[in-house]
């Protein structure tokens, strides 16, 4: 019997053992009590039952068709572990041996979800599917990458899954964790838009409206002048350096990741602009007064014509959006703040501003970067509605602009 049970596990010639088997027994068999010999028709019936056996022992239906194939590794290895069992001797054996097959075929590579607790996931720029599925393994939000990676593979949607920040759970069924990945709105991160013009005090404001991050924060981050990649002719002032721009931070980006990254963007729009750093300050300073002073698009290159015009004659500029900066008030600066003797009052002082007032827009920059050549000295704005602006070459010339301005502010009371 045992000759048999190896024999059927590893697939030997069962026929040539049970033949062999027949013949011991018959080779001991009493010829004094040997059976009559058989007939044609019994003969017959034996080979065909023969036959049946050696048929079903081939994986053949009874009446010879084709095989039914091979059996499944699973099958392979059951029956391995059974005859073992019978071998050693114990239902036992069998069982602690067979548990962990069985369980390896019919354990699932995914979690049911829906999971629980929460985590935060990054998705890195350019992270392809194979690593995002790595991430979510690693941090066990997902059983196994492959179970990830095939229900990304059934939704066209994952192709767009962006970079950023996700809240998310352990333990999540692959789809699930994939329904969350690919709606950019699940993206934990603090979108702003600073539009040009802006003091840094109101970018503070506005930052910190949208991170939740307290105003000083901002403030004292500006104060780390070594860490926030200002060039060396800003001197350590911020100011100018903030560009206007929509922007995303992630939900641990500080207070100083965001300056920083600002500032980034700014000397970059520059050394695109071809400023060198040496140039920065005085491109940025001219930029912020353009910013303060143009009220229409056409006008910004003619502005900062003035600028350096009047700056190369030796001119005070006259500006009252500097005042303006001195005082953080906008709109037309009282007499007593005209009187001012800080040295940002260029209606009293001569020469650009110690630094920029504003934060200046790509147009300003670039209007600073290269004005418009012209002889313009002087320009006012003679429609506050419209923003119409004259400029001029001459001081009488001017007067009669200002004259313009007057009129308007007379026909148009309470508005100057």
């Amino acid at each position: 019997m045992k000759d048999h049970l190896e024999s059927s596990i590893f697939g030997d010639h069962e026929e040539t053992i049970e033949h062999v088997e027949h013949v011991e027994h018959v080779e001991h068999v009493d010829e004094a009590h040997a059976a009559p010999p058989l007939s044609r028709r019994e003969l017959r019936e034996q080979e065909l039952a023969a036959r049946r056996r050696s048929n079903r022992r081939a994986g053949k239906d009874a009446k010879g068709g084709a095989p039914r194939g091979k059996p499944s590794i699973f099958r392979r290895i059951v029956v391995i572990v059974l005859a073992l069992a019978v071998i050693g001797g114990g239902v036992a054996v069998a069982y602690k041996a067979l548990r962990p097959v069985v369980e390896g075929f019919l354990e699932s590579n995914d979690y049911p979800g829906p999971g629980t607790g929460e985590i935060r996931v990054t998705v890195d720029q350019g992270a392809g599917g194979s690593m995002i599925a790595k991430t979510l393994a690693e941090q066990d939000v997902v059983k196994t990458s492959k179970a990830f990676i095939e229900a990304a593979n059934n939704d066209p949607k994952s192709a767009g899954i962006q970079p950023g920040v996700y809240e998310m759970k352990k333990q999540m069924a692959a789809a699930d964790a994939l329904k969350i990945l690919v709606d950019p709105k699940n993206r934990l991160i603090t979108r702003v838009v600073i539009p040009e013009g802006l003091w840094a005090s109101e970018i503070y404001a506005k930052l910190s409206k949208s991170s939740g991050i307290p105003v000083a924060e901002y403030t004292a981050a500006a104060k780390k002048v070594s860490e926030l990649g200002l060039p060396p002719s800003a001197k350590g002032n911020i100011e100018g350096y903030l560009f206007p721009a929509s922007y995303e931070f992630g939900p641990t980006a500080t207070a100083l990741d965001q300056l920083k990254q600002m500032v980034a963007e700014s000397t970059k729009r520059l050394d695109a602009l071809g400023i060198t750093p040496d140039r920065m300050e005085h491109v940025v300073t001219v930029a912020s007064l353009v910013e303060g002073e143009a009220q229409n698009e056409a006008d910004r290159s003619r502005v900062a014509r003035v600028v350096e015009n009047r700056l190369a004659g030796k001119m005070s500029l006259g500006f009252d959006s500097t005042v303006n900066y001195i005082f953080k008030k906008r709109g037309v600066p009282t007499q007593q703040m005209l009187d001012s003797g800080s040295p940002y009052n260029t209606r009293r002082f001569a020469g650009l501003p110690p630094g920029p007032i504003s934060n200046p827009g790509e147009s300003a920059l670039e209007a600073a970067a290269a004005p418009v050549a012209g002889p313009w000295l002087y320009f006012v704005t003679v429609d506050l509605a419209t923003g119409e602006t004259k400029f001029a070459a001459t001081y009488e010339e001017h007067q009669r602009n200002v004259a313009q301005f007057q009129k308007w502010c007379t026909d148009n009371k309470g508005k100057c």
